[in-house]
């Protein structure tokens, strides 16, 4: 799909990978409502884009999503393109997992996407033309210990993707499913990058991600995993999970000490 004059609604939009995506999509030529939580760092991803608008929002309920559902609809009129990125992450021993902050995860990364989705489908519906792309992760198809509450959120998002967009088979709406390894943001808090170190782990810059966003955005690809050799896990974890049970098993004692640990 070409981006060029497209009205795009964009969530997560003051992350790392949400500006980097602003920015580029702005260059290419969109309309954007940048949407997150964070209204002063929203201001200033702004600054300098082109036919850009803010809409500071609480995806984490109902009502806040219907509300930058149709703060959205104001700022842009017609919906081309509903990128969902915003999400949380939790780094931690399940049974140290705040119960609080377990049930935001699943609120923002899977409810959050599914009612915006469902706010504005309608619209694309009647037009018969759109397309929602859902931002997940490779801890959406493998999960990974100490990451149990943001993996089941990515499972969800996947299987959300996978559904709609064969229930919208014979329309004109194309429903993307995008899953990067992890990524060099804010995110990735210091007990994450300590542990990622320790264990090897790959990361890639958000430029990187974006590059391959906008890629598959270009060639309305279906389902899209970046980077390697993640990639190839992801379809060995379809086939033999136990076999990445026992591979991921020593990589996960050194983790734990790092779930373990106190603050961020």
């Amino acid at each position: 799909m070409k981006i060029r004059n497209k009205n795009i609604v964009l969530t997560g939009a003051a992350g790392g990978i949400g500006r980097e995506l602003a920015h580029r999509l702005s260059d290419r030529g969109a309309r954007l409502a940048l949407v997150d939580a964070n209204e002063k760092v929203l201001n200033e991803v702004a600054k300098g884009l082109k036919h850009s608008k803010v809409i500071a929002g609480d995806l984490s309920t109902a009502e806040g999503c219907q509300a930058v559902a149709d703060a959205a609809k104001v700022a842009l009129g017609e919906v081309d393109i509903l990128i969902n990125l915003a999400g949380l992450m939790s780094f931690r021993c399940f049974e140290d997992e705040d119960i609080d902050t377990m049930e935001r995860i699943i609120q923002v990364n899977l409810l959050g996407a599914m009612r915006l989705t469902r706010n504005l489908l309608p619209d694309m519906l009647e037009r018969d033309a759109g397309r929602i792309i859902n931002v997940g992760s490779v801890f959406g198809s493998i999960a990974f210990a100490y990451f149990a509450a943001y993996s089941a959120s990515k499972f969800g998002l996947r299987g959300f993707s996978e559904a709609l967009r064969r229930e919208l088979y014979d329309t004109n709406i194309k429903v993307m499913y995008l899953a990067p390894r992890a990524v060099k943001t804010a995110l990735n808090t210091g007990r994450i990058m300590r542990m990622g170190e320790a264990t090897k782990m790959n990361m890639d810059t958000p430029e990187h991600v974006v590059g391959k966003i906008l890629k598959a955005i270009d060639s309305d690809s279906k389902e899209v995993y970046i980077g390697f050799p993640e990639s190839l896990f992801v379809q060995i974890n379809l086939r033999f999970p136990r076999l990445v049970d026992k591979v991921l098993a020593a990589q996960n004692r050194i983790a734990k000490k790092f779930a373990k640990e106190d603050g961020n």
